[in-house]
């Protein structure tokens, strides 16, 4: 834990905990860590409500947290079957780990990927083509919008995780999807024959992790080194740029992608070819952003306006237009859509450029009348302070503000 810190004195974590003998592992760990410093640890079980039996295995998951003396809260998602299940299923179980975190007050998210997941991962990714920076695989840490997310345990074998949780005398739930060859990640797993992830072909994907990391990481420090230079990035989803310090080189270019990856919200990595192409024009659309020579010699980044979600029924928690999170209270009827040309009449806001805006999300009643802009100090009524709305794109990893 120590090199992801500093926790300070007394920390509140949060552990996943599928049932699986690697997440009650590191959710034992965690609990003796935090018993030695003062603090406290909640367990967080997930329950896809994708098998007839799963309500039951996350009981019996959190009567084993109960016996280990660890207090625990089942998330009952109810995802509903279909395509890219498995998919789906992490990228809810991740949203839904977060806002519960979020709400106990609890600033770091422990998850129990350990070496053998770190393998599969470079190997995985080098099948699908993935560049220098996918093969670095999973971080140990990464930034989410209302904490961070800690891998603690990426260098230790799964064997040795198995021991703690044998060592505590609890039964671990074995999910029946972790052995179907229908899924690719499996058949992979299969093939790489290393369950206890001890051998030396599982040993040496994970450290080729580690060095395409080490490597991700001195050109991220390049990146946002070059980034401070040349950007101010705004709470309000845009950002102003001086092309002559960003510059045409590799960095430069690499942080373009990244700022137009940001701005716009987009779900994957902007591709620098495209990138170096829109940064010859001058400008141009790419990947949800619109780039722009603007005032003083400074181009606008706004989100692309032909390409802002739709409205979406206001059922918070959500992404919206993949760059702005959204809670609070739900409210039937109501929706959260782009101000729009509703803009035109915020004379107070001058300060934010006329595309970005109207880019911005309101939150709109049954009848389409604007009732709440948050964040930017204006609302029709007393009800702005009930939601927050704070920009915290899929693509990010930058700071605003």
């Amino acid at each position: 834990m120590a090199p992801l810190g500093p926790f300070g004195a007394a920390p509140s974590l949060a552990v996943a905990v599928s049932g699986g003998p690697h997440s009650l592992a590191a959710a034992l760990l965690a609990r003796d860590w935090v018993a030695a410093r003062g603090g406290s640890v909640l367990a967080l079980v997930a329950d896809h409500g994708l098998r007839p039996e799963s309500g039951a295995e996350a009981d019996h998951v959190m009567a084993l947290l109960a016996k280990a003396g660890s207090a625990a809260e089942c998330l009952r998602l109810a995802l509903p079957g279909g395509a890219r299940m498995q998919e789906r299923a992490r990228a809810s179980r991740l949203a839904a780990l977060i806002e519960a975190a979020t709400r106990h007050g609890c600033p770091w998210l422990l998850l129990g990927h350990h070496r053998g997941d770190q393998a599969e991962t470079l190997a995985f990714r080098a099948l699908r083509g993935s560049g220098a920076a996918g093969l670095a695989a999973m971080a140990p840490l990464r930034v989410a919008p209302d904490c961070l997310i800690l891998r603690p345990l990426l260098g230790f074998a799964p064997a040795r995780l198995e021991a703690v949780v044998a060592a505590a005398g609890l039964a671990p739930v074995r999910d029946p999807s972790n052995e179907n060859p229908r899924f690719a990640r499996i058949r992979l797993r299969l093939a790489l024959g290393d369950p206890g992830g001890e051998g030396e072909g599982v040993r040496a994907l994970a450290e080729a992790a580690q060095a395409f990391a080490h490597r991700r990481a001195r050109q991220e420090a390049a990146l946002l080194a070059r980034l401070a230079t040349a950007a101010e990035i705004h709470p309000e989803a845009y950002a102003l740029l001086d092309p002559k310090a960003l510059g045409t080189d590799a960095p430069g270019v690499a942080a373009l992608a990244r700022l137009i990856g940001l701005i716009g919200g987009a779900a994957w990595p902007v591709p620098i070819e495209a990138t170096a192409a829109l940064l010859a024009r001058g400008g141009g659309s790419l990947a949800g952003a619109w780039v722009r020579p603007g005032a003083a010699g400074r181009w606008l980044v706004a989100r692309d306006p032909g390409l802002i979600a739709p409205a979406q029924p206001l059922q918070p928690p959500f992404l919206w237009d993949g760059r702005f999170m959204v809670t609070g209270p739900g409210r039937p009827g109501w929706s959260c859509a782009a101000l729009g040309e509703a803009a035109s009449g915020f004379r107070g806001l001058a300060s934010i450029p006329l595309p970005a805006l109207r880019a911005l999300p309101a939150l709109w009643d049954e009848k389409g009348k604007l009732a709440v802009l948050p964040g930017l100090f204006y609302a029709e009524g007393v009800e702005a302070a009930a939601w927050r709305m704070v920009f915290a794109p899929q693509g990010g990893g930058l700071p605003a503000g």
